[in-house]
């Protein structure tokens, strides 16, 4: 796998760790008083649930020829967005 198809797969995976933290602190009672911060959460919740879902049928014709199955290929997407199904060429 290319340098570059790593670096842009890691930041997904930095956001799903920011949720989680911003979760875990929140349960805790130990939430952000920073706006921003929150702001920055929230965001980030938008995007990689919603829009990484929403990006699932693409990537599911994409990998249509592949030898992934679907179910694969929808977790893939969650998870990594468009940095996993576009980059499939480049991995």
């Amino acid at each position: 796998m290319r340098p570059k198809t790593i670096a842009l797969r890691v930041i997904p995976i930095l956001g799903w760790v920011y949720l989680a933290v911003g979760l875990l602190a929140a349960l805790v009672d130990r939430a952000p008083a920073n706006r921003l911060l929150r702001a920055i959460w929230w965001i980030d919740a938008f995007l990689s649930i919603v829009v990484h879902a929403a990006q699932i049928p693409a990537a599911l014709r994409a990998a249509a020829a592949s030898d992934r199955s679907p179910v694969e290929t929808a977790v893939l997407t969650q998870i990594f967005g468009a940095t996993w199904w576009k980059t499939q060429e480049a991995a």
